[in-house]
């Protein structure tokens, strides 16, 4: 159990500056590494969020000392995110962890392809 501590530490450093550096909030890292550690899909998405807030937090601070927050935009994506947010875990009660999987990949393969060929 506490070598399972220690990872998430470390992974959590990892998605750390991952998140702050790219925005792209660690879900990406830390739901596969979830997933892969036994949780269902489910848990592991919600686990995630809560570890998110805490990293996001943190970020928001620092990019706010350096000047690099629009606070209006933020706040309107925000409030649509709210929404967005309360749907989510709905939708996400009727997917198996193994379609879970499957669409979690086509998304983030989806993401890289689309920043690869970018102009």
């Amino acid at each position: 159990m506490a070598l399972n501590y220690t990872l998430f530490i470390l992974s959590g450093i990892l998605v750390g500056v991952g998140a702050s550096f790219t925005g792209l909030g660690g879900g990406f890292l830390m739901v596969p590494l979830l997933i892969t550690l036994g949780y269902t899909a489910q848990k592991a998405v919600g686990t995630s969020f809560l570890a998110i807030l805490i990293i996001s937090l943190s970020a928001l601070f620092a990019h706010g000392r350096l000047d690099n927050v629009d606070y209006r935009v933020a706040i309107a994506l925000g409030l649509g995110g709210l929404l967005g947010a309360q749907i989510g875990p709905y939708l996400l009660e009727h997917v198996a962890t193994a379609n879970f999987k499957k669409i979690f990949a086509v998304i983030l393969v989806g993401l890289a392809a689309y920043l690869v060929f970018q102009k």
